[in-house]
């Protein structure tokens, strides 16, 4: 799960007065420690609950997701720190003047314990960037609908159930447009149904792009097989921006 998901539909709730401010970090960081680097007025690293108020006075528009790679920067402000950083990391936060990026960070205790913590780095901007054209979530679901149906019939002809037969699954199963988004209060049932398909496909993706178990792939078939791929990355990425960017109701 992309931990910037999660910060940005939290927060914009909380600004929309529709989540309490007591939850929103507690939601954000699940089980793990969530920690911000660089807050304004801070000297040292600082809990994630701790900062959230520099963000109350924000609308929830001036809060959103962005999920670039290289070749689409959609999103970004112009050259800078948060912007490099958030295209290394593929995703990131822009919220008002401030740019976070999420950083997971593995610990070993002295007893030989191993241990994350996740640390937001937290980057002024020179401004707040204007909003540039972003896809609905009514387009955003046709895209992904119209990439789903694509992608899964170049990679059944490429012998998918072989290569990552979850894979083959899950394609199947996301074609069925009845899910129902983990998102907090406010967001709409197209903006959680768009939320859920694209998360749950993200997550298989990932997967998709590690080499299967005991499998003898070729670069011939590993490039086909990234080509068929590469449209379906780009709905899911430009769905999930658009279900957790998406307008809020009241």
């Amino acid at each position: 799960m992309r931990r910037s998901t999660r910060f940005v539909t939290w927060v914009r709730s909380w600004r929309a007065g529709l989540s309490p401010y007591d939850e929103v970090a507690g939601e954000i960081a699940g089980d793990e420690e969530h920690l911000v680097a660089d807050a304004p007025d801070t000297w040292t690293d600082v809990p994630l609950a701790s900062v959230l108020s520099a963000f109350a006075k924000l609308s929830p528009d001036e809060i959103r997701l962005v999920l670039p790679v290289a070749g689409d920067p959609r999103g970004l402000p112009g050259p800078g720190p948060f912007t490099g950083a958030a295209l290394l990391a593929e995703e990131g936060v822009i919220a008002g003047r401030f740019g976070l990026v999420p950083e997971v960070q593995r610990h070993t205790s002295g007893s030989g314990d191993t241990f994350e913590t996740v640390l937001w780095q937290m980057h002024p901007l020179a401004e707040a960037p204007a909003r540039g054209y972003e896809p609905g979530p009514a387009e955003a679901e046709a895209d992904l609908t119209n990439a789903i149906v694509e992608a899964t019939g170049q990679l059944t002809r490429l012998d998918i159930a072989q290569w990552r037969p979850e894979l083959a699954g899950a394609l199947a199963t996301l074609r069925r447009p009845d899910f129902a988004g983990d998102l907090p209060p406010g967001y709409d049932a197209r903006s959680r149904r768009l939320y859920a398909r694209a998360s749950v496909l993200d997550q298989v993706l990932t997967l998709a792009g590690q080499a299967a178990p005991g499998g003898a792939v070729t670069g011939y078939e590993a490039n086909r097989r990234d080509e068929a791929l590469r449209p379906l990355r780009t709905a899911c990425r430009h769905a999930l921006v658009a279900a957790c960017n998406a307008r809020l109701a009241p």
